[in-house]
């Protein structure tokens, strides 16, 4: 910190009385983080005065509107011939941002505080930051400890009272449903990339492997073939498909005669590795690191289109309806619909101010479409679907990599190894105007 420099700029304000007319101007930093030891400090110990007399500063004060918080775009300014993102207006950045209210009620700004996660925030109540893990249309249930790395993979097979997570520390864990505490630790021997589970089959994606255990039975098998790490994994038209870290995505097929999984085809075009996957409308979709989507026929297993419109990797890839959903580290989400040609073209692009991480689509209590989507400073933001209007928001310590659904409630997996169970809202509405 550059206190010398400070000093400097306070001397040249002026002769003493000078020097407390600017005083008043500008508020301490470092006590407003509550942490200021200079004394006798040269800027204010407390919050600034509305203006008199109607009269402004030429420079803003700190806690106005700050129209960098603010550049996500809205319905209001989009507008468009379809209905994806209509209504999604939140207001201008200066309605947006925190303001006191008769010098008691504080205002919160959309942003979790720093201290508090820490344990150390002494503004407590008044704090203008969030002292909270969400807010809107949820709320925390439990959080299960024990994962030391990433949490990579997060599956709740049907009709299972178990919960498997999977983390980079090289493990998959157990948890009861019901107490939820862990019920088991499974060392898989290399780091999991992703979760899968399908029928009575849970299958975790490793480097080199998928290994699949059969819930019901207890067999375990290994799916040889993959080089290096098994990113995605997805079932459909009775087949397993895998992307890979190469940029191939593997099938297998089972084979009811020898209760095993045997190779069916590697589809290859892709120039990077293969991150996500999703099966729809009989067709295959695949994302990648080389910034691509390619569709592919489930059928005879030839690829359809390549969609090229994201500028960085595609990292998460949605069936909704008739639309397909795509997010990208180049910080949008695009929506994709068929034309009469069969196919598929952007209609919608939502713009976020980080890039995204992961989507998962859902059902409130309301049965109405929600889409949550993980972005890179540590939060998942909800969204009503197809307005796009803001439901709340979920803040972690780490990025959050891993969501997945279940029935009224869902779960992330953060980035320090905690795993989070979450529960929808009654009588909760969209956030937006």
């Amino acid at each position: 910190m550059d206190f010398d420099g400070g000093k400097r700029v306070f001397n040249r304000l002026g002769p003493a009385q000078q020097q407390n007319d600017n005083r008043n101007q500008k508020v301490c930093y470092r006590w407003r983080a509550g942490n200021c030891n200079r004394f006798p400090c040269p800027f204010l110990h407390r919050e600034l005065s509305a203006p008199v007399n109607g009269t402004t500063s030429s420079k803003r004060p700190y806690g106005g509107g700050f129209a960098m918080d603010d550049q996500r775009s809205t319905g209001a300014r989009r507008g468009g011939g379809n209905t994806w993102g209509r209504g999604g207006g939140r207001g201008n950045g200066i309605n947006n941002e925190f303001s006191k209210i008769n010098n008691n009620s504080v205002n919160k700004k959309e942003k979790i505080c720093n201290f508090w996660v820490k344990g150390n925030c002494s503004f407590g109540d008044k704090c203008r930051y969030i002292h909270s893990w969400s807010t809107g249309c949820f709320g925390m249930l439990t959080h299960l400890e024990g994962h030391q790395k990433i949490v990579s993979g997060i599956t709740l097979p049907v009709g299972s009272d178990k919960l498997y997570t999977g983390s980079k520390d090289e493990t998959v864990r157990v948890w009861d449903c019901q107490s939820g505490q862990c019920a088991g630790v499974i060392n898989v021997g290399g780091e999991v990339g992703c979760m899968l589970s399908e029928g009575p089959w849970m299958f975790v994606g490793l480097p080199n492997l998928v290994k699949a255990w059969n819930v019901q039975t207890n067999a375990e098998l290994s799916l040889s073939g993959p080089v290096g790490q098994v990113y995605s994994l997805v079932a459909g038209s009775d087949l397993l498909f895998a992307g890979i870290q190469d940029g191939n995505i593997l099938a297998w097929k089972y084979n009811t005669v020898t209760n095993c999984f045997e190779p069916a085809a590697s589809l290859q075009g892709h120039k990077s590795a293969v991150v996500t996957l999703v099966v729809g409308a009989n067709r295959l979709y695949s994302g990648s690191m080389d910034n691509s989507i390619r569709v592919w026929n489930l059928e005879n297993l030839r690829c359809l289109q390549t969609l090229t419109d994201h500028t960085s990797v595609v990292m998460s890839v949605l069936c909704w309806d008739q639309y397909l959903l795509s997010c990208s580290l180049d910080k949008t989400i695009k929506v994709w619909a068929a034309t009469d040609s069969g196919n598929l073209e952007v209609t919608y692009t939502h713009s976020e101010e980080h890039g995204l991480l992961a989507l998962c689509g859902m059902h409130d209590l309301e049965s109405k479409p929600v889409l949550l989507c993980s972005c890179n400073d540590n939060s998942v933001r909800a969204y009503d679907l197809p307005s796009f209007a803001e439901r709340g928001k979920i803040f972690a310590k780490e990025e959050i990599r891993s969501i997945h659904g279940g029935p009224n409630i869902f779960f992330t997996g953060d980035g320090t190894g905690e795993v989070r169970v979450w529960q929808w809202l009654a009588n909760q509405s969209a956030t937006s105007a």
